[in-house]
């Protein structure tokens, strides 16, 4: 695809004259825009599901999920990756993002850096990419060197690829195993992919971590109950999910989280089925840390 076909970068007729629009008009106009992203996304949810159970399955093997991008793109996989271990407590390194230029293109635009296939290659071998890891390549023109390079280098030792675009038919498809394309239109300023193309990431990304998450366990009902308490409201925040999802109240989950050196998992699991810690983390360690599973196999037990 040409870059001059590219529907990213074409211009948007209901914003030609946004130069000379008052606030008001500019803000509606951003917001008119805004609204066809989530109809964007609602058609690539099968794509979404295909990706979703591929990093499930990887993750579950002791594989890596990877994110790999240039500029926006690449700031908001690094973003994604970060957010995963204070709010699932993922271990360092089970989701990796990886932007061209390094750590100083986040901060800093470094542009020149994403037209280096090599450099994708690189930094994946750098990160000891291996055949059980999932690779994603963000890149809403979907031609970024930098993250094809990434892909060709993670297809060629046998890892699974995924691909994230904003533009059809991309020169990404090839390298990956699931492509997911959110067709967001031309921006509201031509060519400037942080705004309808970047939150279309966002959304995308946001599916796959969390979706990802929840199937290995790290939410019970739709609470977080595997985060990582590393301060004052985090500390409040687990007391409250704990009172949520048992009878206790708010002296007795405080007591019990600090028993178990704030679990709450252990702590959900021990008040439900009325059982002790080593029990409630026998239950979970069976059900691979499913809190549901582990409170059904407690009870169970302490019926028979």
């Amino acid at each position: 695809m040409k870059k001059e076909q590219m529907i990213t970068e074409g211009i948007n007729p209901n914003t030609l004259r946004i130069d000379q629009m008052e606030v008001s008009d500019i803000l509606k106009a951003m917001n008119d825009e805004d609204k066809k992203v989530a109809y964007a996304v609602e058609k690539v949810l099968p794509e979404i599901e295909k990706a979703v159970i591929i990093i499930e399955e990887a993750l579950k093997n002791n594989g890596r999920l990877i994110y790999i991008g240039a500029g926006t793109s690449g700031r908001l996989g690094v973003l994604d990756a970060a957010e995963c271990p204070p709010t699932y407590n993922t271990p360092p390194g089970l989701v990796l993002g990886i932007i061209a230029g390094g750590e100083p293109a986040l901060l800093n635009a470094l542009e020149g850096v994403e037209d280096d296939e090599e450099e994708g290659m690189n930094d994946l071998k750098n990160n000891s990419l291996r055949e059980n890891d999932v690779v994603v390549g963000i890149a809403a023109s979907g031609q970024t060197p930098y993250v094809i390079g990434g892909l060709k280098y993670a297809k060629s030792i046998g890892a699974n690829t995924v691909g994230i675009s904003c533009n059809p038919h991309s020169k990404m498809t090839v390298h990956t195993d699931v492509m997911i394309e959110t067709v967001v239109g031309p921006e509201v300023v031509s060519g400037s992919t942080r705004l309808k193309a970047g939150t279309a990431q966002k959304m995308v990304l946001n599916m796959l971590s969390t979706a990802s998450m929840i199937r290995l366990g790290k939410v019970y009902k739709n609470l977080m109950v595997d985060l990582q308490i590393s301060n004052v409201k985090l500390k409040k925040r687990a007391v409250r999910i704990v009172m949520q999802s048992t009878s206790l109240n708010e002296e007795e989950a405080i007591t019990l989280l600090q028993q178990t050196d704030w679990n709450i998992k252990e702590v959900i699991v021990m008040a439900n089925s009325n059982i002790d810690r080593t029990k409630a983390r026998d239950s979970l360690t069976k059900t691979k840390g499913r809190v549901s599973q582990a409170i059904e196999m407690a009870q169970n037990e302490v019926s028979l």
